[in-house]
């Protein structure tokens, strides 16, 4: 029997929603495998042949930096047989991918080139047996890889992310993202389904519980409507913070192209379905998740400073420190919730107060991709 809310509250996801396989499995094919994902830092592939292989969806993917220093991605499968072509999360070849089962081998641009026998074999035409490819974009010094035959708009559904929230394509390329140097990244392995953390990340109903040092620094979360909502708005630092830091001491070099009014403020934008973008004058956090069950997420972080502020060993450790803090402390949380997902107590789920009404729509973004 379905007790009907009052009008503060609204429903969430039943429990099972952050618990079934076969939901996930249905997120993975309908979600994960048919939008834009942002997959690896464009300068992790730094030369010719160097690779990362990473997980999207159901798939292992290949993504490399071609001989014209162009970055191509592939499904990481040999051809032949199925065998997984490179086991390693990244490395650096040569000139080619060997499979190690039947030496199969692939150039940096997927096509066939080598094989036992081949010679033997004039009928088996290269290209058609080559890996098979991934559509591939850049943006924001990262390479987003889709597995859709036919993939949907990037301009609208990534780039449509920042001018949603910010109002212009222009706001967030003011942060130059593309330009700036990784001074640290920190991988966090969560025990929570991908959801929940997307979740925590859109409200700030729990800021003024959780995150001491971040309402220190931005105030107005202490009340617990996340800014990020409001187009345009940013969070301004608090009149005695200097910068972003976990003691609000003075940060790094100021991003010359970030605009007066974006100064002293804090934006936040979501990507769905993986990427959460953190935007302050001195330097750029994105957070790129990595579903990987549906009680497993994985999250890199990367902190993006100018480059001569990274090139020139200078601390940083400070600036890292606010939101490595905030991490750890929204981590906790999304795994202190996992657990009771399966609960008879949230068998039909929770709620939501106004604060975080928006979630709502979020959830009716997922509904309606799984209809899709």
């Amino acid at each position: 029997m379905t007790t009907e809310l009052p009008p503060s509250l609204i429903p969430t996801l039943p429990g099972s929603s952050y618990t079934d396989p076969q939901i996930f499995a249905l997120e993975q094919e309908k979600i994960f495998e048919r939008m834009w994902y942002c997959a690896v830092r464009a300068s992790d592939l730094d030369k010719p042949g160097s690779f990362r292989t990473v997980q999207v969806g159901r798939e292992s993917v290949l993504i490399t930096r071609s001989r014209d220093e162009s970055v191509k991605a592939f499904l990481n499968i040999c051809r032949h047989r199925g065998a997984r072509l490179c086991t390693e999360e990244e490395g650096e070849v040569r000139r080619s991918f060997r499979c190690p089962y039947h030496a199969w081998t692939y150039g940096l641009d997927g096509r066939l080139v080598a094989a036992p026998n081949l010679t033997s074999m004039p009928d088996v035409d290269r290209t058609t047996y080559g890996l098979v490819p991934v559509h591939v974009r850049e943006w924001l010094g990262y390479v987003w890889v889709c597995l859709a035959d036919e993939p949907p708009s990037f301009e609208a559904d990534v780039i449509g992310a920042a001018t949603e929230r910010l109002g212009t394509p222009e706001a967030v390329e003011r942060y130059q993202a593309e330009g700036l140097a990784v001074g640290r990244r920190i991988r966090y392995e969560v025990k929570a389904n991908w959801k929940l953390i997307v979740e925590n990340f859109m409200e700030c109903y729990h800021c003024a519980t959780i995150h001491p040092e971040l309402t220190e620094v931005l105030p107005e979360f202490a009340g617990g409507y996340a800014a990020q909502y409001y187009v345009g708005h940013g969070a301004e630092f608090a009149e005695d913070a200097e910068g972003f830091t976990v003691d609000g001491s003075a940060g790094m070099d100021r991003i010359p192209t970030v605009s007066a009014d974006q100064d002293r403020k804090y934006y936040a934008i979501t990507v769905k379905p993986q990427v959460f973008i953190n935007l302050v004058p001195d330097h750029v956090i994105v957070h790129r998740m990595f579903p990987l069950a549906a009680d497993h997420t994985v999250v890199e972080c990367d902190w993006l400073f100018v480059r001569d502020v990274v090139e020139a060993g200078r601390d940083t450790s400070r600036s890292v420190e606010l939101f490595h803090r905030v991490n750890v402390q929204d981590f906790d949380a999304c795994e202190r919730c996992q657990p009771a997902m399966d609960s008879r107590a949230y068998r039909t789920g929770g709620v939501l107060v106004p604060s975080e009404h928006h979630i709502g729509a979020f959830h009716t973004w997922v509904t309606d991709r799984l209809r899709g």
